[in-house]
């Protein structure tokens, strides 16, 4: 069932960013999925974990749902000309070099969070995987997303929704980069041979 609800995600996130790209008056429409977006990136966890349903294929399904959801967002925000083309380069090399990290760490038993999460130092798993962290970093770009979108609402003549949307997609590349570095430190000793 989580599993199910991150492949959702995804689709209802090409539906919502596929709108705005056919007529932004669809705005309101890409506004209100998008809202389901954020939610099915909290439920698709809360559900693994009530039903026992947690497993290495949950978690790697549920970080290619953040990828491609964020991915998706921020590109397409991007190609609209929201957004300066650094964040996607940004969060997409972030997210390549992390991804890559973590399949290493993934061959020898390791997970991104969880149980067994390849994040060692207690600085470490704080920054990248703890419920706060990863609830601050969350909370961010859904808030960059909903309000980049709401910025362009029929209603918004002042902008003020877009310029509050441009300051929290910038913080949210800062906590994605600042997340991204322990990974990067941590990861030392998979790569040994």
């Amino acid at each position: 069932m989580a599993n199910i609800i991150t492949l959702s995600r995804i689709f209802l996130a090409f539906i919502a960013m596929g709108l705005l790209f056919y007529d932004v008056k669809y705005a309101l429409v890409s506004l209100i999925l998008t809202i389901f977006v954020m939610w099915f990136d909290g439920l698709d966890g809360y559900v693994a974990r009530k039903f026992n349903e947690t497993s290495k294929l949950g978690a790697v399904l549920d970080i290619m749902g953040d990828r491609i959801v964020e991915n998706l967002y921020w590109m397409s925000f991007c190609a609209l000309g929201w957004i300066s083309v650094l964040v996607p380069i940004i969060v997409l090399t972030r997210g390549i070099v992390t991804d890559s990290l973590r399949s290493l760490a993934l061959a020898q038993g390791f997970t991104a969070f969880g149980e067994k999460t390849m994040m060692q130092g207690k600085i470490a798993k704080f920054i990248v995987a703890s419920n706060f962290s990863r609830f601050t970093y969350a909370v961010c770009k859904a808030l960059a997303f909903l309000l980049l979108i709401a910025g362009h609402l029929k209603f918004n003549t002042d902008h003020t929704l877009y310029i509050i949307g441009l300051i929290c997609t910038w913080i949210s590349v800062i906590f994605c980069v600042l997340r991204g570095l322990p990974v990067v430190f941590e990861s030392k000793r998979f790569l040994k041979d």
